[in-house]
């Protein structure tokens, strides 16, 4: 039986993740904003939350740690470039490290640049990746303490998972981004058509994540970057967009 993945809307515009194995009841929450409603959404399924995996250290993605950690008594795993200023953490991972969510394993990756020691939780059996603020719908996350070269690196080696990968990234930030996207590509008829999808799904309040690493490949300028310097140039560009 596959994973159920539950997607959890909170603060302006996060997505926190509800993972939940149903042969072992093992529930997993990625990036926790917040408490309550993750708890709340938990509860209404009656699931018990067992671990949190966290992909880096900002607070719109640990902030709800301590207090579903106090509730629950869960494990926290997190990445090891950052375990001082993540709550909480039992668990510090990196590259080549593994998770487990009932008799699945997710393979850490590390994936710098957003954050110094990001990393993402993939799940080849189950066919996701969780890329925190890493890669996004049409977008890639800003370069807080990382550098282009980290973000060139993650892009491309996210570029080679299967194309079907479904890609579990933490924010909706998916209008926006499509609209740089455009502004790349304005002759990309993927872009196009996809920005059309999207403005019908947002106008209705719809998600538009997660998304694919196929699609990503088609419509993500920084994923379709071809060298560290037109990233950077596009990220520059984006900041300021």
């Amino acid at each position: 039986m596959a994973l159920e993945i539950v997607r959890v809307p909170v603060l302006s515009d996060n997505y926190v993740w509800l993972v939940h194995d149903p042969v072992s009841g093992d529930t997993v929450v990625v990036d926790p904003a917040t408490s309550d409603e993750v708890q709340a959404e938990a509860a209404r399924r009656g699931w018990t939350i067992s671990q949190i995996w966290n992909t880096h250290w900002h607070g719109d993605h640990v902030g709800g740690n301590e207090a579903i950690k106090a509730a629950t008594g869960c494990r926290i795993t997190g990445p090891k470039g950052e375990a001082e200023p993540i709550p909480g953490m039992d668990m510090a991972v990196g590259e080549g490290d593994i998770a487990r969510i009932g008799g699945l394993t997710a393979q850490v990756w590390d994936v710098p640049a957003h954050t110094g020691g990001h990393i993402a939780y993939y799940l080849p059996d189950a066919g996701a990746i969780f890329v925190g603020d890493t890669l996004f719908a049409m977008g890639c996350g800003r370069l807080f303490e990382g550098s282009p070269a980290q973000m060139f690196t993650a892009m491309q080696r996210l570029a080679q998972l299967p194309g079907e990968t479904a890609v579990y990234c933490a924010h909706e930030y998916t209008l926006s981004n499509g609209r740089y996207a455009l502004h790349v590509e304005p002759d990309n008829a993927a872009v196009t058509a996809r920005m059309a999808e999207v403005e019908i799904a947002r106008a209705a309040n719809e998600p538009t994540v997660p998304t694919t690493i196929a699609l990503e490949r088609a419509t993500n300028p920084f994923m379709r970057a071809g060298s560290i310097e037109e990233l950077a140039k596009r990220r520059a560009e984006k900041d300021n967009f």
